[in-house]
């Protein structure tokens, strides 16, 4: 008992000293904020100024980056050309500010008039003075802690939006909040999920025709996806469309998706889907379409993932993996694609997608493009859904085909994994992920973050369902012997290992093929920005900002960040003076869950930097911070105890703690104490810190058991270590 009493004290007080210092450091800022945003209200005025007239003109609005995508078209493309390809090299750095945390970043700054409004992770808000970077205010929502646990890929967020004189943010606790762009004061907050469920928000909202349209995350956990159109001004709920049925049996939902559900995805469906929700969340894309007045919306997976579990293996299941036409004023559907009918490897189409007027044929064609998860890339006919064109943009190895008549896949054999294991490219992380891909309009070409990432699916004989975790209903197992792969298991393994890569590929949307690749030895790149000075911008997990020509794809300048850079930068214009800026941070589903050898160190905060032309400011001096070594105990354990422990931490823990991103738990102090160790896993003891309790899926004795199991890595992790001096 006395044991109990120190650890918990022990615990306390570390919490304590970090709250005391950030109320320290937050009491001094805004003093300092306070001051700045009162310097900035005599030069401009009004912030935030934003509406229906500005958005749809943004394309020709070169100071300002409206939205998240610059323009309605989320093309990415800015004509400033003051920065171009024959004066890079004297970009230099403007100002830099470090974030509160080494989490992922990926958000996209908004700029207006000269106020730059970005989020951060943990979904905070931040306004800058863009020409100086002198940060006007900040706003903590103050989120559920324990939400992280519900975050499928780290507690990031990928902007904010803006409109008439307000900031509106979704935070990770499923939360949407509309900011006084002047003040970052609280205007109006709604609560868009049940809190319960393990739903969270990640994605930048998107104003719309005096409408805030939010969706959310948390597919694979164990929920039913919607996107929703909240009133700007008040906050009331306008519309929701759900992306899939719910259980028959509770009758319509009273929303504006119970005619589509009811005729066209109910039919679609088979077994007791509801009682994992189904999951279809809009987790990213979202984009108006004025041409047409409609929204365009990305749908995600499946929950569980594993067709065979979710559907019975009948079924196209609709509305998943989907982009679906929505009216933008009432949320009534008006027609869809699904581009991986009965989604089983986690193929989302959430991804971006892009407006553009093409010329295919002799005919200009007002088309989407997008490049999902599952490695084709799809040109669409906007006004119908129509499928134009679809080509392999990566090496996959699902489907042989997309049939253009009835645009569907034509499946290879064993792709669903029926008659045991399949190697299947791209895995579940995609062939693209959410980094923005951009679209320049002088070069015609399409500039895609891409990556090879294979995944080995088998059917999990043994799945259980656990709700508020990972539901796949997939195991994934050593790779089968095949023409792609030969030798032993272990040879196999390094086969399939060294398959993964990252490219920025220069795509030819209306040839369908790439025009020129940059080929990088490790996936998740950054988001692209592409501009008139014939240049593309794009950031890589080795902390390079790098500009290359549009054109051919030549490196022409690079800047060392010292941390992964994932987001989309963004270009802006002050006094005449052309700005280029980007979030760094490396996090994200590749940061948690999976592991970097290069990383010897603990990654630094991050932070959000400008450039400029004869830029001369300079990052504080890199202070690497060496990862803990290994220290377990001597303590003895069961080989039951052992066995247990490596069950529940592959079920738990490794989908958080495989990565740099959070603390490896081979490598964790707290695994020294048993008392420690408890009052985290069940007692919740850094639950502010985003370390949930799991005392819902795990006993005392079973998370006694992971710590036996992190205490055999450990031993094993210093065994390697030492060898290797």
């Amino acid at each position: 008992m006395a044991q109990n009493k120190i650890v918990s004290l022990f615990l306390s007080t570390i919490l304590l000293l970090e709250a005391c210092e950030r109320q320290a450091e937050d009491t001094t800022l805004a003093s300092e904020e306070a001051k700045a945003t009162e310097a900035a209200h005599k030069d401009s005025p009004r912030f935030g100024a934003v509406d229906e007239a500005r958005l749809s003109n943004a394309a020709s609005d070169l100071d300002n980056w409206l939205s998240y995508g610059r323009t309605y078209a989320e093309q990415r493309y800015s004509p400033l050309d003051q920065i171009n390809d024959e004066n890079i090299d004297e970009l230099g750095l403007a100002w830099a500010v470090e974030l509160d945390t080494n989490r992922g970043q990926e958000a996209t700054p908004i700029i207006v008039d000269g106020v730059m409004y970005i989020s951060t992770a943990w979904s905070k808000v931040m306004a800058l003075n863009a020409p100086t970077g002198d940060v006007l205010w900040r706003f903590d929502p103050e989120n559920i802690g324990a939400k992280a646990a519900h975050a499928c890929c780290d507690v990031v967020n990928r902007g904010v939006a803006v409109w008439n004189g307000k900031v509106y943010v979704g935070t990770i606790d499923g939360r949407l909040i509309a900011l006084d762009a002047a003040t970052g004061e609280k205007v109006w907050e709604e609560i868009t999920v049940d809190q319960e469920k393990p739903y969270t928000i990640t994605m930048a909202p998107r104003a719309v025709k005096g409408k805030i349209i939010i969706g959310n995350s948390g597919a694979e956990l164990g929920v039913r996806g919607y996107v929703s159109a909240y009133d700007a001004e008040t906050g009331d709920l306008v519309w929701r469309f759900y992306t899939v049925p719910g259980n028959p049996a509770d009758g319509p939902d009273g929303a504006a998706s119970d005619d589509a559900l009811t005729e066209l995805a109910l039919p679609t469906w088979h077994g007791e889907w509801w009682t994992l929700g189904g999951g279809g969340t809009v987790w990213d894309s979202v984009v108006y379409d004025e041409a047409f007045d409609q929204l365009l919306v990305g749908v995600g997976n499946g929950a569980p993932w594993n067709h065979r579990y979710r559907s019975n293996g009948e079924g196209d299941n609709l509305f998943l993996s989907s982009i679906l036409a929505l009216d933008p004023d009432t949320g009534a559907y008006k027609w869809h694609y699904q581009a991986s009918p009965g989604d089983t490897w986690d193929y989302t189409n959430t991804q971006q997608i892009t407006l553009v007027d093409l010329k295919i044929d002799g005919v200009v064609r007002k088309a989407l493009m997008q490049a999902p998860k599952n490695g084709f890339f799809y040109v669409i006919d906007r006004k119908d859904g129509t499928l134009i064109s679809a080509e392999p943009y990566v090496y996959q190895n699902w489907a042989e085909r997309i049939d253009l008549e009835t645009g569907r896949p034509v499946e290879t054999p064993n792709a669903r994994y029926l008659d045991g294991p399949q190697m299947v490219l791209p895995g579940g992380i995609g062939g693209h992920a959410w980094q923005p891909m951009s679209f320049n309009p002088e070069t015609g070409l399409v500039y895609i973050p891409a990556m090879t990432v294979p995944l080995v699916y088998a059917h999990n004989e043994d799945y259980e369902v656990h709700h508020g975790r990972w539901n796949t209903g997939v195991t994934f197992t050593d790779p089968p012997a095949s023409e792609d792969l030969k030798g032993t298991p272990e040879q196999r393994r390094a086969q399939m290992s060294a398959m993964q890569k990252g490219y920025l590929i220069a795509w030819d949307p209306v040839a369908q093929a790439p025009r020129w690749t940059v080929e990088r030895d490790w996936p998740w790149n950054g988001g692209t920005l592409t501009t008139g000075g014939n240049l593309i911008f794009e950031g890589t997990p080795d902390g390079e900002f790098e500009a290359r020509s549009a054109d051919d794809g030549k490196l022409l300048w690079s800047f060392q960040s010292h941390r992964g850079i994932m987001a989309g930068p963004a270009t802006y214009r002050v006094d005449g003076e052309q700005y280029v800026a980007v979030l760094g941070g490396y996090g994200g589903s590749m940061g948690m869950a999976t592991p970097d050898e290069r990383n010897k160190f603990i990654p630094p905060n991050g932070i959000l930097m400008a450039f400029k032309l004869n830029g001369a400011a300079s990052l504080a001096p890199y202070e690497p911070l060496e990862r803990p070594a290994p220290a377990p105990t001597n303590e003895t354990f069961t080989a039951a105890q052992l066995e247990t422990g490596r069950e529940k931490y592959f079920t738990y823990c490794t989908i958080c703690h495989n990565g740099p991103t959070n603390p490896e738990l081979d490598r964790t102090p707290y695994m020294q104490n048993a008392n420690a160790w408890r009052a985290i896993v069940i007692d919740g003891a850094l639950e502010a810190n985003g370390m949930a309790s799991f005392d819902e899926y795990l006993t005392a004795e079973e998370a006694e058991a992971i710590r036996a199991y992190v205490n055999m890595l450990a031993r094993d992790l210093a065994g390697k270590e030492k060898s290797a001096e």
